[in-house]
């Protein structure tokens, strides 16, 4: 085997670190790739995405958006494409583990029989739009939603508490950058509000600061199984005083390309207001998400933490937000002092009266920070006095007055290094939140064409050192429909984004917070030229 096929058996070996899943191709000498050194920074050729199940309110509407940005040495054919998972469980049977599937009978999400066995789910012909079908395994290879184009957004919709959870997988020219996002509004009951979260890659380890087991809250861990064999999954849960006591939380199975909806409070006995929730994956890999929802409060999805470590930014707090609570945990032993500061549009200030949090090991903290904001953006940054003691961490995010409020909630999230992508965003409704809390820097910010038409359009920002802005992101000339935001750092430079959906109704402020983590589109491949100039020595 001569060394440039083992150049590019390193790179693919990279890239599935990255994505689960990856392919490579060598990089021709005209090929439009970036160069470090002695390594070539090419676009991923394959990838995946597991979207949990929207909702278990009939009320339910979801909108289903997918997007590949146009990528610099992304060419020829490719496919992005997502199906429904089997339903393993109905809601409540899912923390018994005993998993039954769902036998109904396909109905389209808006309550109505699919009676067209060979119509698709994906698209409608002239604008892009698709119905998201639920339930029977032989209807799952049709695809739900699937891209036309780079560049261009497309959505499905589905209504009710039958629509899907959907895995999906990207490749050729629609892998680099794929993302997608399921946004659900919920008109009353339980959760009421406007719910949103970003499809995630598998993985074997999840962290949920945030959650609940209190009377008042219907949290659940949402589990995807992407692959063709099962996956044993245990979730562990930590309370105020240490790990709680569970009861079939261990040796969870979620069969084959199949989704899993835990109840949390039907794991313990014990009440808890801020409860941490550890995924961990014995065997296979799932996509893991915590729906958190309220009897008063509404609700919203709970991505996961980035990974515990000394150092962790909450990005994009409203600035009308009413109240912050703030829940941290370390993993370890060690008790741990946290140096709390606001990202605040003049820069990095201290809030009066939380300078620094305690947080003992292996506990649950949870801490109130009131109106932190006080009417301008801002972004969480903490700072462990010994960095070497690992922290995850989550804000629980109000907004609107008391008998009319709304929660979201933002975890501690992975900076935008390379690019990142919001869906679903419309002119009015749509905030962009930007902090740079060490630097000053650049950041480039398209507008894609919308899912019915528009032409894209670009601007450039300057985000100052410690600072968080709401910048007034471009908006697609003659957009119709909603568009992709993307997020682009100058080189060098690193940013942490997230993006916020609002509306109104009944005098609730309807809202939803998306992270926006790097999209790890692109891997750095070692240069099979300089690995041959070693060989020949």
């Amino acid at each position: 085997m001569n060394r440039t096929t083992l150049s590019l058996i390193a790179g693919a070996t990279a890239l599935a670190a990255v994505t689960g899943f990856a392919a490579v191709s060598a990089p021709d000498v005209g090929s439009a790739t970036e160069r470090t050194g002695a390594a070539a920074t090419l676009p991923v050729e394959r990838t995946g995405l597991l979207c949990p199940r929207p909702s278990i309110s009939d009320l339910a509407e979801t909108t289903y958006t997918s997007f590949t940005p146009v990528t610099r040495g992304a060419e020829g054919e490719g496919t992005a494409a997502l199906r429904s998972a089997a339903e393993q469980s109905a809601p409540d049977d899912a923390a018994t583990g005993k998993g039954e599937k769902d036998e109904k009978d396909g109905e389209q999400a808006d309550g109505e029989k699919g009676e067209k066995d060979g119509e698709k789910g994906d698209k409608d012909a002239e604008d892009g739009k698709g119905s998201a079908k639920g339930g029977e395994p032989d209807k799952a290879d049709k695809p739900v939603l699937q891209l036309r184009e780079p560049g261009t957004p497309v959505t499905a919709d589905a209504s009710g508490a039958e629509a899907p959870a959907l895995i999906g997988t990207a490749d050729g020219r629609f892998a680099s950058g794929w993302t997608t996002q399921q946004t659900t509004e919920v008109t009353a009951g339980t959760g009421r509000g406007l719910q949103g979260v970003a499809c995630t890659a598998a993985d074997t380890q999840f962290w949920f600061p945030g959650a609940s087991t209190d009377d008042s809250r219907t949290d659940y861990v949402h589990l995807t199984n992407p692959d063709d064999s099962a996956a044993v999954v245990d979730i562990e849960l930590y309370g105020k005083n240490g790990a709680l006591k569970t009861t079939v939380g261990e040796g969870i199975t979620v069969k084959p390309r199949s989704a899993e909806p835990v109840l949390l409070s039907t794991l313990t006995d014990e009440k808890q207001t801020d409860v941490t929730v550890h995924v961990v994956v014995r065997s296979g890999r799932v996509g893991a998400a915590v729906q958190a929802l309220d009897d008063e409060l509404g609700g919203d999805w709970l991505p996961a933490s980035a990974d515990p470590s000394g150092s962790l930014v909450m990005p994009g707090i409203p600035k009308d937000a009413t109240g912050v609570r703030l829940v941290a945990f370390t993993p370890g032993d060690s008790d741990v002092d946290l140096k709390v500061r606001l990202a605040s549009p003049s820069g990095l200030i201290t809030p009066a009266g939380n300078e620094t949090l305690h947080v003992k090991g292996g506990m649950t903290a949870g801490f109130d920070l009131g109106d932190l904001t006080r009417g301008e953006a801002g972004s969480l940054v903490l700072t462990a006095s010994d960095r070497s003691v690992p922290v995850v961490a989550a804000v629980r995010v109000l907004r609107g007055k008391e008998g009319k409020q709304e929660t979201a909630f933002i975890p501690a999230a992975r900076p935008v290094e390379t690019r990142a992508t919001a869906l679903d965003n419309t002119a009015k409704g749509t905030t962009l939140s930007v902090t740079s809390p060490e630097g000053t820097a650049q950041i480039k910010v398209t507008a894609s064409a919308g899912t019915k038409g528009g032409t894209p359009a670009t601007k450039t920002y300057t985000i100052k050192s410690g600072t968080t802005q709401d910048i007034e992101a471009p908006v697609p000339a003659g957009v119709k429909g909603t568009y992709a935001l993307t997020v682009e750092p100058q080189a060098g430079t690193t940013v942490y984004a997230s993006r916020t959906l609002s509306s109104t109704e009944g005098g609730v402020p309807f809202f939803t917070v998306q992270p926006l983590p790097d999209d790890r589109g692109m891997v750095a491949v070692p240069d099979a030229s300089e690995d041959l100039s070693v060989l020949q020595r």
